[in-house]
């Protein structure tokens, strides 16, 4: 692949590259099937800047950018996918107060969550509003100075741990104008951390309900204007959606690196099964649809660093790295044959981690909306 790097960006994936083989590859397996959240890493990816990596460095991020966030989610997803999908959260729900916040809500909020002291978790999905957010049913009704937020939302990565939650919530007319947007923070009265769903995949990743009964939320943690809620997501998902195409072609690098390691060393009818003309189309394959999804990833997130638009370009990212990610651990399985079917080997843990890169941020349906939309205008 050839993308050119500056040399801090290519200096930060290496730096990544390596923390994450020492770090965060040696326990994924653990993690996984103890179903363990990898709260021990936290503060090691903080410490590391990669929490904050869009902020600005005067609210305490290390602001290098789009291109250097995704190389680092590419680098540590290789390594565990569940300990991405949490560094990658915090960094989504830092967005919108970088963005949209007031200077206090810098101050005030953004600054412990870019710099790792506290998670950050991104609340929008309910049990009857998911890819429609114009369907959101949680309402937020104004009491004076504060604001009463009444429902339920589902699916909450990083919940259990966050201490900070973006929440989307209604104040107004149906549909998508009546939604705002406010940061919720842990501990506030009515606020109750819900039932820890188990999962198919990403099991070392915390994913849980959250309930608002009567939560009180001052005034000052609402970001932007009443009804601005929409715009502030809108934007934020787009982001979002670079980094879950980072998530799923670093996922590919694995089941590419997998494929070839088994591939080498099993032998079938006299001969490694990497010299079957059968293993090594497969393994062809998967290499061109990494190469490819890098190269639609750093490009939405080079477009993101110069300010231009990337909403189509990121849906265009997650779309088909998600997608090439199912086929490519579908086809590394494959190559391990019955052994890729037990816990023995990587591949069976990053097959089940696969599956929901094209179903969260926007389902693969939902991203090919979008990008009709765009082409279309």
């Amino acid at each position: 692949m050839y993308f050119p790097l500056t040399p801090e960006q290519d200096m930060i994936r290496m730096m990544v590259e390596q923390f994450a083989r020492r770090e965060v590859a040696p326990g994924a397996a653990q993690r996984d099937r103890e179903a363990k959240f990898p709260e021990e890493l936290i503060g090691k990816l903080a410490g590391l800047g990669l929490c904050g990596m869009m902020v600005p460095a005067a609210y305490g991020g290390s602001e290098v950018g789009a291109v250097a966030y995704v190389l680092a989610v590419m680098e540590i997803a290789r390594a565990c996918a569940s300990t991405a999908v949490t560094m990658s959260v915090t960094n989504l729900t830092s967005e919108p107060l970088a963005r949209f916040g007031s200077e206090e809500q810098k101050q005030r909020l953004l600054k412990p969550l870019a710099g790792g002291e506290v998670l950050g978790a991104f609340a929008l999905t309910e049990p009857g509003a998911g890819s429609n957010l114009a369907e959101i049913q949680c309402q937020a009704r104004r009491r004076g100075s504060r604001y009463r937020l009444n429902g339920t939302k589902i699916f909450i990565t990083n919940g259990g741990y966050a201490g900070l939650f973006f929440v989307l919530a209604r104040t107004g007319e149906s549909g998508g104008r009546g939604l705002s947007a406010f940061m919720v923070e842990k501990g506030a009265p009515g606020l109750k951390i819900g039932r820890s769903l188990s999962k198919m995949g990403l099991r070392a990743s915390n994913t849980v309900e959250l309930l608002f009964e009567d939560c009180e939320v001052p005034e000052e943690n609402r970001i932007g204007k009443e009804g601005d809620g929409g715009r502030v997501v809108a934007e934020a998902l787009a982001s979002g959606r670079i980094g879950i195409a980072a998530q799923a072609t670093g996922m590919i690098r694995a089941c590419q690196e997998e494929a070839v390691k088994y591939a080498n060393e099993r032998r079938q009818f006299h001969k490694p099964l990497s010299a079957h003309q059968a293993i090594q189309w497969m393994i062809a394959d998967i290499a061109t649809g990494r190469e490819a999804a890098e190269l639609l990833t750093l490009s939405a997130a080079a477009l993101k660093d110069r300010e231009q638009p990337f909403t189509k370009e990121a849906s265009m990212a997650k779309l088909f790295a998600s997608e090439t990610l199912n086929r490519s651990a579908y086809q590394a399985l494959q190559i391990h044959g019955g052994y890729g079917y037990t816990s023995e080997f990587p591949i069976e843990r990053i097959y089940r981690d696969a599956r929901v890169t094209t179903i969260y941020e926007g389902t693969s349906e939902v991203q090919r909306m979008l990008i009709a939309r765009e082409t279309l205008k």
